[in-house]
């Protein structure tokens, strides 16, 4: 595990209110647990023999998307978690949204699948779609930008 991957660990123990979590990777045990002040503190770790993933499905709901403001007057939203990025509902419907289309507060922007979970992004604002950065089926990154989004 780097340094980026615990970050982003910690992170979505933060954002889903997660107080628990066992981690495996590489050989390396880890688990994390927030104390009373809400610090993560690691109780324990070993280095532990490597054995085949293991894809458990968990029913936790996807955080809001990020957005970031640039210098072109259009705001980037970016992937809230890691995952495969998916732009319709399904392979034979219409994508969610397109350049040019206008979009409201809630909308679905498209679909991130995680651990066997489909997550729906949606807009955190109203504006029109100027670009999709994103390809259908593409794997995503935590923080990735996905749309470029014009309010109002």
């Amino acid at each position: 595990m780097n340094t980026k991957e615990i970050k982003e660990v910690l992170q979505l123990m933060k954002d889903f209110e997660i107080n628990e979590l066992e981690l495996e990777k590489e050989g390396l045990k880890v688990r994390l647990k927030k104390v009373l002040s809400g610090a993560i503190a690691v109780e324990n770790y070993a280095a532990v023999a490597p054995r085949p993933a293991v894809v458990a499905e968990t029913s936790v709901a996807a955080s809001a998307p990020t957005a970031a403001v640039q210098a072109d007057d259009t705001t980037l939203v970016k992937s809230p978690m890691v995952g495969t990025y998916y732009s319709a509902p399904s392979p034979d419907q219409p994508a969610y949204v397109t350049p040019g289309k206008k979009v409201k507060e809630g909308d679905v922007l498209c679909i991130i699948e995680a651990m066997k979970l489909m997550n729906e992004i949606k807009a955190e604002f109203s504006g029109t779609v100027v670009e999709v950065i994103m390809t259908n089926g593409r794997p995503v990154e935590f923080d990735q930008p996905l749309f470029k989004i014009r309010k109002g």
